[in-house]
């Protein structure tokens, strides 16, 4: 089929070359520079499979700046833009979404749009009767930064928001397209597809903000965390995975799923998902009194990003604990080789890692690496299973 995805960043650039094993795929961006990187077989982000894809794989996959060319012949456009929550509305920034709709609409309005992006539950409906097309259907994504290709190879199910033909067909595509032998597919409404996605990410925020409460717990009296989170996983109703201790829950899609997934409970009476949002702020605050506790002079920070293979730490919670350590009078440099600039947000960047572990009195590291192995003594981290679940 001719599929043409919009946007290349994880969820579009891992869709686009996925598809491209067995389709003729466009991949549509404005961003001119991702765009000559994915000409020469370049991933423009972190991601083993994508990068490996792209270099090793014989994919139909061309990339473009121009909309004509890439929506004029296309029978399917997955729209995968980002749509950033909007902390003033409380709801999800759809504009670019709804750019690419009538785009669509007007170059070729037989095409089938599948919207990917994260969007508000009731969405999908709305924005059908605002263009006046039965076109749109959404499906949504489960993938890990860094690992999203993957994810798509290895699905832990598909969904496809509408119970016809063209979601069927839509889900075989990508089925057909992935290396796991069994594959759950659902077929639901739009609206319900959307709350999945949603109470998904949620659920996975409420599992993180466990396991860091319980380390609260062990911190305040002077227990073991690992001894008493290695009982409680035991049970296999609770499980071994998901249950490391972390700064908070960041990324793309966490703290902006489990806010707007509050915003939808306005006329619906809760107490749990208000306190998944809660406790993911009180962690972080935890975490900065227990490093203010040490009286450090100069704290280094150990990597924005949040997770190994990765380089994105948008929203990522070691961002709020610096801010807390800076308004307590704490020095804070950092560490982060995905940056190029001599500064961030007003902290010192240190680009020489000699350099940094030498002139810091504590390093603070959400995740462990062999890096840090030598000067474990001045490290300060909450993880204890060495990995990013």
């Amino acid at each position: 089929m001719n599929i043409t995805v919009v946007g290349t960043g994880y969820v579009g650039l891992s869709n686009s070359v996925l598809l491209a094993q067995f389709n003729n795929v466009i991949a549509y961006d404005i961003d001119l520079e991702k765009i000559e990187l994915i000409k020469n077989k370049i991933s423009p982000i972190v991601d083993i499979e994508i990068s490996d894809f792209l270099s090793h794989k014989n994919l139909n996959l061309t990339a473009t700046t121009d909309a004509n060319f890439a929506f004029s012949k296309a029978e399917i456009v997955i729209i995968a833009t980002p749509t950033n929550y909007d902390s003033e509305t409380h709801s999800f920034d759809t504009s670019t979404v709804e750019s690419v709709i009538k785009q669509v609409i007007d170059i070729n309005s037989s095409a089938l749009m599948v919207i990917k992006s994260t969007i508000p539950v009731g969405y999908t409906e709305e924005v059908k009767k605002k263009f006046n097309t039965e076109n749109i259907i959404f499906s949504p994504e489960f993938l890990r930064e860094g690992k999203a290709l993957y994810d798509n190879l290895y699905p832990s199910r598909i969904i496809v928001g509408e119970i016809s033909d063209r979601a069927e067909k839509f889900a075989n595509l990508l089925k057909q397209a992935s290396l796991k032998h069994e594959v759950s597919v659902l077929l639901t409404n739009n609206t319900e597809a959307e709350a999945i996605k949603l109470f998904s990410n949620t659920y996975l925020a409420m599992r993180v903000a466990y396991f860091n409460e319980l380390d609260n717990y062990a911190m305040a009296y002077g227990l073991s965390s690992q001894q008493i989170i290695e009982g409680v996983s035991l049970d296999p109703r609770v499980g071994q995975h998901y249950n490391n201790p972390s700064f908070g829950y960041g990324g793309y899609c966490l703290p902006k799923d489990t806010k707007q997934l509050l915003a939808n409970y306005k006329r619906v009476p809760q107490n749990l998902i208000k306190a998944i949002v809660d406790a993911n702020a009180t962690r972080k605050n935890v975490i900065a009194k227990d490093i203010i506790k040490a009286k450090p002079k100069r704290v280094g920070i150990y990597r924005l990003i949040m997770k190994a293979n990765s380089d994105n730490f948008r929203a990522a919670a070691i961002l709020d604990i610096m801010k807390l350590l800076r308004g307590n009078n704490i020095e804070v440099v950092i560490y982060e080789p995905v940056l190029n600039t001599e500064d961030f947000d007003g902290f010192k960047i240190i680009k020489d890692f000699n350099y940094f572990s030498d002139n810091c009195d504590l390093i603070v590291a959400n995740r462990i690496s062999e890096e840090l192995s030598e000067i474990s003594s001045k490290v300060y981290t909450r993880d204890l299973f060495g990995g990013d679940s």
